[in-house]
């Protein structure tokens, strides 16, 4: 392991750092007294630093990178040595694990060169399933790749849940990931929502027990050197959405609860709470027709203060969402801040009122001069800065980033991150979490699936040479024995490119699309698989095709080893899926389970052997 002992006294014998008391490098204190002594000698500057948390990139040969302009991103040397910033979200990473940890090190030795030395935090959305959105999940890149959280919904085994948050802990913390910006324990009651892919689904029982493993998985029972802090989020729960657009675009800034089911949607916090999350995150939304005030649940004091902090008693850290302060552009096109409910204050007001919400720490804001300047004319006082200051540095010193874990084994980086256990779990929990939904052509018809090995197979989003793996691929349906056709969920174009990253609007497909599959399935027997992002309405073909599965994130081959019998389908829809739009829109937002005479119920799952569904009738649950 890299050498911390040599790097920190290196650091401490800077010329202009002899003033400085160093008792808070003592492990052997307490760390409230260490906290205590370093928060003694701060000045407000550095104070100010921890309280923002910004997007960082890296060059692809692991070292620290320049100004960004594709998120408008300072210098990495700019935002550590100039503004004092201790914690940053990683975004696209290094091809391999140990470019990774080559870098996560040298950003670590340019924080020891500041006065204090105080290490850096690195947090990351989640990285280990298909995503790709640069502000929600990331493509795993060279972690091992798992089906997204609906996935692990659809399979309901807390066990195994608990076992990725402890695989993803050990790659995250391998390569100096200290911080989880989730779970996502978000109800997902409005099938339209864009962000329903990394929740677990509808059901409040189910998110709770999952939501809990999950941090246990990366915190551990106890918050410790080993641990990664989990952020979850979004408080008090995202899932209400007018329209189901989201918050993340003004169109989607309102919280509507007119099913008066508020509480439901803090359930899964309750049991999140009591598996210790280290850290909250408020949405960007602002509730309507509540008992709070109608402004974003950042600036909402009523919500953090005396919801979160008061009832609930949370004394851990709250990070907003990223970008409630500042416009800023990405991709080239305007992002004006999530500020709902206070777009008319300046930036300076809406910081203030942030803080006095009870929030500790800005995310995706790198501009703590404002907060100085809020703190020196006296609008901000020191005291309050120091309360969060407290609940930023007492983290760094339990997670054990000022004494051995500051640094990273950048050997150790290349064995553990992407190892063939933790890539053989993600492929098994892959395949497990397929769900199949209908297996037979008709009411009385015998089981399509599994398929037998060495059909002539016709295939449509499916690499042929991979399909040839399973039988003999052919040109066209007329040719076939049975065709294989993978689909994703319908979502509308939106009008710009980072809009088209969040899926919503009807969850119909194209007329276009509908007549392409009953035309294939006219012509042999056709297995659609549907990649639910969202619920989307498979009425329109669903009694046309001789089987119909669903994947919450699944690699071609993890379908074709259940499609064949190699693996056996254990996965559960974890909502229900809609009959027709018109059943969407009477749907109640908060409700839970509200859409009229679903296709498929929530826990419908197939196994081989079985009877298939009446889908005339609908599904039992």
């Amino acid at each position: 392991m890299t050498d911390t002992i040599d790097r920190a006294d290196a650091s401490s014998e800077s010329s202009d750092q002899q003033a400085v008391d160093r008792r808070y490098l003592d492990a052997a204190l307490p760390v409230a007294e260490r906290v205590e002594i370093l928060l003694g000698q701060m000045t407000l500057e550095e104070k100010a630093g921890l309280c923002f948390q910004t997007m960082i990139v890296m060059n692809q040969d692991g070292t620290l990178a320049g100004a960004d302009p594709t998120f408008g991103l300072p210098a990495t040397d700019e935002l550590v040595a100039g503004r004092l910033m201790t914690h940053f979200n990683i975004l696209a990473a290094a091809p391999t694990p140990e470019l990774i940890a080559e870098w996560h090190n040298r950003l670590q030795e340019l924080a020891a060169q500041t006065r204090l030395g105080i290490p850096v935090t690195i947090s990351s959305d989640p990285r280990h399933s298909y995503s790709d959105n640069p502000l929600a999940g990331l493509t795993t890149g060279a972690f091992s790749t798992w089906p997204e959280m609906l996935g692990l919904a659809a399979i309901r085994d807390e066990a195994l849940v608990e076992r990725f948050g402890d695989i993803a802990r050990r790659e995250y913390t391998a390569v100096g990931i200290r911080v989880a910006l989730h779970p996502q324990v978000d109800l997902a009651t409005e099938p339209r929502w864009s962000r329903q892919l990394a929740t677990f689904g509808e059901d409040p029982e189910l998110t709770s027990r999952l939501g809990a493993a999950y941090i246990r998985g990366f915190q551990g029972a106890a918050l410790g050197a080993d641990s990664v802090a989990t952020m979850t989020k979004h408080f008090p729960g995202g899932g209400p959405q007018l329209d189901g657009e989201d918050p993340h675009f003004a169109h989607g800034r309102e919280q509507v609860y007119p099913g008066g089911e508020f509480e439901t949607h803090l359930l899964p916090f309750e049991a999140a709470f009591e598996a210790g999350t280290s850290q909250i995150m408020p949405y960007y939304g602002m509730p309507v027709g509540t008992e709070f005030e109608e402004v974003g649940f950042g600036f909402n004091k009523g919500v953090i203060t005396g919801l979160l902090r008061e009832r609930y008693g949370f004394d851990g850290i709250v990070c907003t969402d990223w970008g409630l302060i500042s416009d800023s552009e990405i991709f080239g096109q305007p992002f004006p801040a999530r500020a709902w409910g206070v777009e008319h204050l300046p930036p300076r007001e809406r910081m203030r009122k942030v803080i006095e919400a009870g929030a500790d720490q800005f995310g995706g804001e790198a501009i703590p001069e404002l907060l100085v300047d809020l703190v020196r004319s006296g609008e901000v006082s020191e005291e309050r800065l120091d309360a969060s200051a407290r609940r930023l540095l007492r983290e760094k010193f339990v997670l054990g980033l000022f004494d051995e874990r500051r640094y990273v084994d950048v050997e150790a980086a290349g064995r553990v991150v992407g190892s063939a256990e933790f890539v053989a779990a993600g492929e098994a929990a892959q395949r497990a979490s397929i769900t199949v939904l209908a297996n037979a052509a008709g009411a009385g018809a015998a089981p399509t699936l599994p398929l037998a090995r060495g059909l002539r197979l016709y295939v449509e989003g499916v690499d042929a040479d991979l399909a040839a793996e399973y039988g003999e691929v052919v040109a066209t349906p007329a040719e076939a024995d049975v065709a294989i056709l993978r689909l994703q969920a319908p979502f509308e174009e939106r009008s710009t490119m980072f809009e088209n990253f969040f899926h919503a609007g009807s969850l119909d497909f194209p007329e276009a699309v509908v007549a392409h599959v009953r035309e294939v399935a006219a012509a042999v027997p056709t297995v659609v698989d549907v990649f639910l992002d969202r619920p989307a309405i498979l009425t329109p073909f669903a009694g046309d095709v001789a089987a119909l599965v669903a994947n919450y994130g699944a690699s071609a081959r993890a379908v074709l080893d259940v499609l064949t019998g190699a693996a056996v389908p254990q996965g559960r829809l974890p909502f229900d899926l809609p009959r027709s739009m018109d059943a969407v829109v009477r749907n109640r937002p908060d409700v839970p389970f509200d859409t009229e005479d679903p296709l498929f119920r929530f826990g419908h799952g197939l196994a081989y052997g079985a009877p298939d569904v009446d889908r005339a009738g609908g599904s039992a649950a």
